[in-house]
């Protein structure tokens, strides 16, 4: 049996390295245009207009909206480019500046169960300004006939409502008041001319995004006088859309990785990053302005505008969230550090395969949700989790491990149980759940189960809950409480046909055996 890693930190430092090398900038581009090994930006790209007014600078929007306006731009649709507000007083804007908003996105992983390697350039930023020291400029942008859509990333706890937020302020303090003083600058501008909305696109990883920010700035609106006209404005000619995206997208390359790429490549590059090739951006929209605004949507099948983005979001919540729930517990037992890791083992990936195919898609299939949309998004599951230049780890993934149990799982377990059959693989995932949470307070009040020779950290809300329960009962009893415990669950899942049985007898054998022989032994992989 492998063994389990034991926590450990990883020192974060910086290593000067191509001190001597170019660095990546119009003028390189003009000069290396024959340079096959690179997906180049268009002719012209330069001087593209600014259609775009982005709020944040991370790597997910420079690795998917970013992403998506540059292949765009290159095929001669969209045509615009993005000025980047830089909201936040930590780090600079001098590499955009000194890079001419050119950045290197290297796309690296499985598509259509073959490996895929890109490296682009990507040229959609035109510049980068920071709220706090460029203001005026970015009120320049909110009043350019050109500007078109809003988007942002200011992290979930950046649309929220801050009602002593000072909209004349240079800036104002919150995202919302930010982008409340742009509209109203714009408002002004143009003499209150409906043409001249703009369509904002939230990808905060918050619910209806999109509904929240438009409530919060026609209350900023209202507690601070902006007018009837302006709330009328704000109403009738933006869109504020909800959004949904999911690529992963982890940042710079690994520092020795970079070096040889560089050195390949022939240039250095403070600003590349890495994504995986699933992409996904999802736009809930129905008004016919938003379509023709945004005509990027036109050239990838992984941006989707629709009236109702549900399914879309069913879909990640249950077959990637869910499937990844599920398995995290199972795969720590049986010694996995890493997805890749446990995906290259035969008989873990097939228990992933059959859990997705053979119990969470029919759950899910219904009006909304086809079986065949179903399949092919759990294959594109299995191809993300087999990714090989991703190290995502499992006790990361096992971060509050019982709420997403509770928020992702829990209504598949109940929809699969109107089969009337206790659901197999779901039931041996809620079993290594509980063989995982089996745990002991350390001296430092911080919890750790163990398994074979070594030990892994728990964090989690419920885990003095569950090393009390680990404490008093036999594996049969610890399932009936923890079953019935409808705080946890806000449900009863004992109720589920069978479940109960099937979880205690995959919890027993997880207690006398290795994980990965139970999980070779069972029927699951059969």
């Amino acid at each position: 049996m492998r063994g389990v890693k034991i926590d450990f930190i990883i020192q974060d430092f910086e290593i000067e390295h191509n001190r001597d090398m170019v660095k990546l900038n119009s003028d390189w581009v003009i000069g290396n245009r024959e340079n096959q090994r690179i997906t180049m930006p268009p002719d012209g790209w330069a001087k593209l207009p600014e259609k775009v007014l982005q709020f944040g600078t991370g790597v997910l929007l420079r690795g998917l909206p970013d992403y998506f306006i540059d292949k765009a731009n290159r095929q001669g649709v969209f045509n615009g480019r993005i000025v980047v507000v830089k909201s936040t007083a930590n780090g600079r804007t001098d590499a955009f500046a000194e890079q001419d908003g050119l950045y290197t996105l290297h796309v690296k992983g499985i598509e259509g169960g073959g490996e895929k390697q890109e490296t682009i350039l990507v040229s959609a930023i035109s510049r980068v300004l920071s709220a706090a020291q460029q203001w005026d400029e970015i009120m320049k942008v909110a009043a350019k006939p050109e500007l078109e859509v809003v988007i942002s990333n200011t992290t979930e706890v950046g649309i929220v409502l801050d009602e002593h937020d000072d909209l004349k302020a240079q800036p104002p303090r919150s995202f919302p008041g930010k982008l409340t003083a742009v509209l109203y600058s714009r408002f002004r501008h143009f003499n209150g001319d409906k043409s001249r909305g703009l369509v904002i696109l939230p990808t905060e990883l918050i619910s209806n995004n999109g509904d929240k920010l438009k409530e919060i700035v026609l209350q900023l609106a209202e507690f601070h006088g902006l007018g009837a006209d302006f709330m009328d404005w704000l109403k009738e000619a933006n869109q504020f859309c909800d959004t949904l995206v999911d690529r992963i997208v982890p940042g710079k390359l690994p520092m020795a990785e970079l070096e040889k790429v560089e050195e390949k490549l022939g240039y250095s590059d403070e600003l590349a990053i890495m994504a995986e090739p699933f992409r996904l951006w999802a736009i809930a929209a129905d008004h016919p302005e938003v379509a023709r605004k945004l005509t990027f949507s036109q050239v990838d099948t992984g941006i989707a505008i629709a009236p109702d983005i549900w399914k879309f979001k069913e879909l990640k919540l249950r077959l990637l969230n869910g499937s990844h729930t599920f398995s995290c517990g199972l795969a720590v037992l049986c010694g996995f550090t890493t997805v890749r890791e446990a995906m290259q083992d035969a008989d873990f990936s097939r228990y992933i395969k059959h859990l997705m195919e053979r119990e969470i898609v029919p759950t899910i299939v219904g009006d909304k949700i086809s079986e065949a949309e179903a399949l092919d998004f759990a294959t594109s599951v299995i191809d993300r989790f087999r990714n090989p230049f991703l190290d995502h780890q499992w006790l990361s993934i096992g971060l509050n491990y019982t709420s997403k149990m509770q928020m992702r799982n829990v209504a598949l377990l109940e929809g699969y149980a109107q089969k009337q059959q206790p659901p197999t693989y779901m039931a041996m995932g809620f079993a290594a759940y509980l063989r995982f949470m089996r745990c002991k307070r350390s001296v430092d009040d911080t919890y750790r189960g163990n398994v074979g020779n070594g030990f892994y950290s728990i964090n989690d809300e419920q885990a003095a809950y569950f090393e009390s329960l680990w404490a008093k009962y036999d594996a049969e009893t610890l399932v009936e409480r923890v079953l019935n415990n409808q705080s946890l669950w806000h449900t009863n899942l004992s109720l589920i046909p069978g479940f109960a049985s099937a979880v205690t007898g995959y919890l027993q054998d997880f207690l006398r055996a290795p994980a990965l022989e139970v999980l070779r032994n069972s029927n699951p992989t059969a």
